[in-house]
Formats: structure tokens, C-alpha cells, sequence
């Protein structure tokens, strides 16, 4: 350490302050009440629909006007009259109940039923089922 000099030491204050505050903090009641006796300036800004959901419900007529000028009627496609005698009368032929037969498709006894009252919504891997079991073909009836 030879030739670098004597070591001196820095004496001067270091000052370690607070950040200040940031933007959500001055818009609180104790920071703007705070200001006001202060005489500081203060800024006010109406918003928009501010904290309320007016904005998704301002329009309510454009999407209820379109629901009430609607007239299709929306319904799902039921077992043909034809299809349903058709199972009736084969699982009859082969001396089957429902349960059994739907015990032979693996399927619940309620599909059969549903399907033998008309209820049923057409599925064709149900009814590629029972053709098999039942030997007839169902498809071609519709």
C-alpha cells in the first residue's frame, strides 16, 4: 500500500428521505383535505360512468329488440314416428324388454324409452347400436 497516499475519509451528510407520494396517495381524503388548508391546488375530474356498470346497460334496446323481433323457433330434432314404431316392433319380434336391450347396447333402460315415446334427440351411434342388436335397419325409414 506504499505510494497510494494517506486515506481521508468523507464527512459530508447523507440524506435518506421518503418517496414521495405517489398518484393513488395524493387523490385520498387526508392528502386532499390536507391541501385545501393548505391553499394547495386541487383538481377535480368527473369520469364517466365512473364505478358503476351503466356502461355494459346503457344500451339495453339494441340486443331486447332484436330477442323480441325473433321469430324462428329453435327446437331440437326429435325421434321420427316411423323409427320409434320401427325399434318397438323389432325389439317385440325378438321377445326383448327395454332393459334388456338397452343392457345389450350398453346403454341406460331410459334411452330406450325415450327413444321407443319419441323424446329421444336422433343419435347415430345409438341407433347403429340397435340395428345391430335388433338385426333391422332403422336408418332408412326416416
Amino acid at each position: 500500500m506504499a505510494g497510494i497516499g494517506p486515506i481521508r475519509q468523507d464527512w459530508e451528510p447523507v440524506v435518506i428521505r421518503k418517496k414521495p407520494p405517489t398518484a393513488a396517495a395524493t387523490k385520498d381524503e387526508k392528502a386532499v383535505n390536507a391541501a385545501r388548508r393548505a391553499g394547495g391546488p386541487i383538481e377535480t375530474i368527473k369520469k364517466y360512468n365512473a364505478g358503476s356498470n351503466k356502461a355494459a346497460s346503457s344500451t339495453p334496446g339494441l340486443n331486447t329488440k332484436k330477442l323480441d323481433e325473433e321469430t324462428e323457433v329453435l327446437a331440437h330434432e326429435r325421434v321420427s314416428f316411423e323409427l320409434k314404431k320401427a325399434i318397438m316392433q323389432a325389439r317385440m319380434e325378438k321377445k326383448l324388454t327395454q332393459a334388456q336391450l338397452a343392457q345389450k347396447i350398453n346403454e341406460k333402460p331410459q334411452i330406450i324409452q325415450e327413444y321407443e315415446c319419441g323424446k329421444a334427440i336422433p343419435n347415430q351411434q345409438i341407433i347403429t347400436k340397435l340395428e345391430r342388436v335388433l338385426g333391422v335397419k332403422l336408418r332408412g325409414k326416416k
